[in-house]
């Protein structure tokens, strides 16, 4: 009886002390709606990190994506997520207008990815063919104080508008965004995400679409760190001609807690398997070594400094 006794409390010790070990495991990957790019690039990197990341347990989240990821990274509830850089620079800042209550002092740099795309998308029907015609018509900024959202008041403001010029402003998700314009219940859209996002996509293929132009002097007013861009022709059904537009990088981060060497695989993994995260979506092809470390708003984390040394990456390079 007494062997039965301790071999029951061996096994209940042994339990109680294996969450801390599983946790070590986990990787849960922050990304954002499931009709943006995030998200699918956040699956292919799940897939990445089980087949290169030895012993890890990676999950997938789908969340507002930039601003929440980043208070979900500061609290420890995630390993890496994704975001804006000009969201992660005001997370640093802990800018309250932009959803940060404090600085989030945690949060640690992994690599700089791909630029988002300002898209600002109307229907044809709607008339809008420039900035200017956003005035008094129905428009979806994306989630209240998501990354997007962030980018719509910046790039509104660089054109000498603000919501209250607007007839209606919706908060909504990408997906639900373009149903609402399906059934003509909103006129335009505003999407920050890598080209050839599925949401504006499945929109050009149900309806005529006009992508709306954000001039090079709306870019330079707004500044740093928004950069000019062009979308190219026939990127969306329709759209048969370039169309400048604004661009901001996009970020990999992740915390302080997070294990030097968990940082270090993961890093590795990212930079051996770019092929299969282009595979998972176009944007992914703009991921390049050579500018991992460009224009980090945060410290770097030292696993992911450590393989940037290993390969020689400099700042600025």
């Amino acid at each position: 009886m007494r062997r039965l006794v301790g071999a029951a409390t061996a096994l209940a010790l042994a339990g109680a002390s294996m969450p801390a070990q599983a946790q070590q495991d986990f990787i849960n990957v922050l990304t954002g709606g499931t009709s943006g790019v995030y998200y699918p690039l956040g699956v292919a990197l799940s897939k990445v990190f089980t087949e290169k990341v030895q012993g890890s347990r990676p999950s997938v989240q789908a969340t507002k994506a930039s601003v929440e990821n980043l208070t979900l990274l500061q609290q420890g509830k995630g390993e890496i997520g994704f975001t804006l850089g000009d969201s992660l620079a005001m997370a640093w800042a802990g800018d309250e207008e932009a959803g940060f209550k404090a600085k989030q002092d945690k949060l640690r740099g992994v690599t700089a990815i791909y630029p988002n795309y300002i898209q600002i998308v109307a229907t044809k029907e709607s008339g809008i063919k420039s900035l200017a015609d956003l005035k008094g018509k129905r428009l979806s900024v994306g989630a209240p104080k998501s990354g997007t959202e962030l980018n719509a008041r910046a790039i509104l403001q660089g054109a000498g508008l603000t919501y209250k010029d607007l007839g209606k402003v919706e908060y909504l998700p990408f997906g639900e965004s373009v149903e609402l314009m399906k059934n003509r219940q909103l006129d335009a859209t505003l999407q920050s995400a890598g080209l050839g996002v599925s949401s504006i996509r499945d929109l050009a293929t149900s309806v005529p679409i006009v992508v709306v132009e954000i001039p090079a002097a709306v870019v330079d007013k707004v500044g740093t760190p928004y950069v000019k861009v062009t979308i190219p022709a026939n990127t969306y059904d329709g759209q048969t001609a370039p169309v400048q537009t604004a661009a901001v990088v996009n970020y990999l981060v992740t915390h302080s807690g997070v294990k030097d060497e968990t940082v270090y695989q993961m890093t590795k993994a990212i930079y051996e398997s770019l092929p299969d995260l282009a595979a998972a979506h176009a944007a992914a092809k703009d991921i390049k070594l050579d500018s991992a470390l460009s224009g980090m708003p945060v410290p770097m984390h030292p696993g992911a400094q450590r393989y940037f040394d290993e390969k020689g990456v400099k700042k600025g390079s």
